[in-house]
């Protein structure tokens, strides 16, 4: 009889053959500047997040580097928002001025800008409207240009994260001729039309105005769909691939994994965490114990990065 048991007997043993590990460099920390000065505001259905001004931001970004984090994914929300979303590339918006001061005090931080409309503008959709229809093509411009102005402000890294078709070909291209060709994209491939992103919109100030996003955000019941997206960004060349969210779509995190080797990523996202963060305030749960269980199926799954709102507490938990 074959005696698995035997390898199970103690930590020693146990942490001998396990197959998955998490480490901080695998973690990245999402984080919300907002326009405006001392302004540390709660998001209150994320509880231990917070927006937080260019002028206070630095009391949590040392809380980052401190953890051992090597990086961030960073989301802009302006005083002014329009029909156009042009506070995405305004070289003096609030993402970049924030960008620029982290590089300045934090110059080793990896800073991931995530590249959306969504944010900036009046009607919260991902892109440009006509007649309640969102505009693909029309839109790519506008993303190219908010790419292009984040790295200049010192950006490591662009995340396009409202789903155009044939945003990153764009980009990669805008990106290239302007003399960025070594700028990484990290694609938000397979992102789904989910209620998982609540907590979100009410952190970025991001809820659409009208309809949903339905029709640019992927269909849930679409595995093999969501496959063909990362292909698709692969092609189109992105350096990195993302699933989002991550727990209720591992199945694909796994299928992915199986067909490519590129670098996968996976976003943990604000409803998941709002989840965990509840049960653990009403004592239902062990908090340490499910974050954990968590970011091991992630891993496991075959997701190298894990963007997280749990990023700090893990990489303490770890360390």
């Amino acid at each position: 009889m074959e005696r698995m048991r035997r390898l199970r007997q103690n930590e020693a043993l146990r942490s001998l053959v396990r197959e998955t590990e998490i480490s901080t460099t695998d973690l990245i920390y999402p984080m919300f500047v907002i326009e405006g000065e001392n302004i540390k505001e709660p998001v209150e259905s994320m509880p231990g997040i917070y927006q937080w001004s260019i002028d206070r931001i630095d009391e949590e970004l040392d809380r980052v580097v401190n953890a051992g984090i090597l990086g961030i994914l960073l989301f802009g929300i302006p005083a002014h928002k329009d029909e156009c979303g042009s506070e995405a590339y305004d070289d003096n918006g609030v993402t970049q001025r924030c960008i620029r001061h982290i590089k300045e005090k934090y110059p080793e931080l990896l800073v991931i800008s995530d590249i959306c409309l969504c944010e900036y503008t009046s009607h919260g959709h991902c892109g440009l409207i006509k007649d309640g229809v969102i505009l693909n093509d029309e839109t790519l411009p506008l993303l190219a240009e908010a790419s292009l102005s984040v790295v200049k402000a010192g950006a490591d890294m662009v995340a396009p994260s409202d789903m155009m078709d044939g945003r990153i070909g764009y980009i990669r291209n805008y990106l290239d001729e302007n003399g960025y060709k070594n700028t990484p994209i990290m694609a938000y491939s397979a992102k789904i039309a989910s209620a998982f992103y609540g907590p979100f919109r009410d952190a970025a100030h991001s809820a659409p105005q009208f309809g949903d996003r339905k029709s640019y955000q992927m269909d849930p019941a679409n595995g093999r769909e969501a496959v063909r997206e990362c292909l698709a960004d692969i092609d189109e060349g992105a350096d990195i691939i993302m699933v989002k969210p991550a727990l209720a779509y591992l199945d694909i995190l796994k299928e992915v994994r199986e067909i490519t080797d590129m670098p996968l990523c996976t976003y943990n996202v604000s409803g998941e965490y709002a989840m965990v963060k509840a049960a653990a305030q009403n004592g239902w749960i062990d908090e340490k114990r499910i974050v954990m269980e968590e970011m091991t199926a992630m891993k496991r799954a075959g997701a190298k990065i894990i963007i997280t709102y749990h990023a700090i507490d893990v990489a303490n938990w770890i360390s």
